[in-house]
């Protein structure tokens, strides 16, 4: 998840690591990645994603996004059309279009995780308001800053939205949002990753304050490693995109992995090369050189 704003923008000459192991699956994040800021997908990264399905490399969506915000890309799905949402929460069916996706994969947060995280993240920061968001439906405080283009199920405490027999019981928790009004965001990550410990995993894709909290171990790179397991495919096989934060574990694990122009800093130290911006169809120059013997 990601708003308009950019972090930081550059446009320059790919730099490429050195070829290895033959590419056999591309996973890009979304914003500020593969979307440009206006949240198209341009006719060239379309063209890119078509030829590398064809050429027999699989293309997995990894996101932030929830199922539902995955519209923007249910037209350029190929093959499987798998993508992984909710920085790992969950593995969704695409082929179903809007409004229809199949969950093939939920790894949840647990409740008690979730109540034990947002109590110790008041107590560390106060005035932070939270949304939980689920595999459907959406709940946030009355505080919660309208940040999302959507209407709440309902509002209410995040105490409340958690507690046996709520409204959210009837579907697993995906992740909390949890969103501060005046800290920078670096450093409410920081404090936050501090204050929760392994009971979750803290991370963020925005570039307000605004933190993702999933599942202990859930991330979007143990849950690629997982669906690449089924396929009998290895991390050195692997090509990721990305350009925030909750890419790091995704582009660290990956054999070869890129850094988009516009990245955060931590980004783009993680990465094993960098290519241009998300304007510029960084995604894309990279697939083209990879199918064209280049890199």
């Amino acid at each position: 998840m990601r708003d308009n704003e950019r972090v930081t923008s550059a446009i320059r000459e790919p730099e490429t690591p050195a070829a290895t192991t033959p590419p056999r699956l591309i996973a890009t994040d979304l914003d500020g990645t593969l979307l440009r800021d206006d949240k198209s997908v341009s006719q060239r990264t379309v063209a890119a994603l078509a030829a590398a399905e064809e050429a027999g490399i699989e293309v997995f969506f990894v996101t932030g996004r929830p199922a539902r915000w995955m519209d923007v890309v249910s037209d350029h799905v190929h093959g499987h059309g798998l993508a992984i949402c909710g920085n790992g929460a969950a593995v969704v069916d695409l082929h179903g279009g809007p409004g229809a996706h199949r969950f093939v994969k939920v790894r949840e947060l647990p409740r008690n995780n979730a109540l034990e995280a947002v109590g110790l993240l008041r107590d560390a920061a106060p005035g932070t308001v939270y949304a939980v968001e689920q595999t459907y439906g959406f709940y946030q405080e009355p505080a919660y800053p309208k940040l999302h283009m959507e209407v709440p199920d309902d509002l209410a405490p995040a105490e409340d939205l958690l507690a046996d027999g709520s409204p959210t019981t009837a579907e697993p928790v995906l992740k909390i949002l949890a969103f501060h009004p005046e800290m920078e965001p670096d450093a409410f990550l920081t404090l936050a990753r501090l204050a929760v410990g392994e009971r979750a995993t803290v991370t963020r894709s925005s570039p307000s304050a605004l933190l993702e909290i999933s599942g202990p171990d859930v991330s979007k790179a143990s849950t690629l490693a997982l669906c690449c397991a089924e396929r009998g495919i290895s991390h050195e096989e692997v090509v990721a995109f990305g350009d925030m934060p909750n890419d790091v574990e995704m582009l660290t694990w990956a054999g070869r992995s890129y850094a988009m122009g516009n990245a955060h800093p931590d980004v783009l130290a993680a990465a094993s090369g960098h290519t241009v911006a998300n304007n510029d169809d960084g995604v894309a120059v990279v697939i083209e050189q990879l199918l064209n013997g280049r890199i």
